[in-house]
């Protein structure tokens, strides 16, 4: 099996297939892996049923040890897939805190950040 990325790819049954393929993937490929399901009113308004996340976007998290907590997105890595959402710190031992990275799909959008005109375009060429 080739190591380095191909966009050829099609799909594979295999699990480590799969892994491999988000793993090597270049980042402008992994920033579109980052989107998450829009809320049922934000579906039924702009029509369409998910979107890339992006910072300041308002999220419910919905699996996890943060489970219905709601927090706009601080941070996104692109490189290891994870966003992080305000007030979701842990306290480490020694007293400082870490943010809590969160898997996109573990969440739901209740309330998109449209500073950017790009965006705008985007939703507005969806709902015609």
């Amino acid at each position: 099996m080739k190591s380095e990325f191909t966009n050829s790819w099609k799909r594979s049954r295999q699990t480590r297939k799969q892994r491999k393929y988000l793993a090597n993937a270049p980042l402008h490929t992994k920033r579109k892996f980052i989107s998450a399901r829009l809320s049922k009113e934000l579906t039924q308004k702009h029509k369409t049923r998910s979107m890339q996340l992006r910072k300041g976007d308002k999220v419910k998290i919905v699996v996890g040890n943060y489970k219905n907590h709601s927090g706009k997105i601080d941070l996104i890595e692109t490189k290891y897939g994870r966003i992080y959402v305000e007030g979701t710190a842990r306290t480490k031992t020694d007293g400082t805190k870490s943010l809590y990275p969160v898997h996109p799909s573990n969440v739901i959008i209740q309330e998109l950040n449209l500073e950017d005109k790009k965006r705008k375009a985007i939703l507005e060429r969806k709902q015609k």
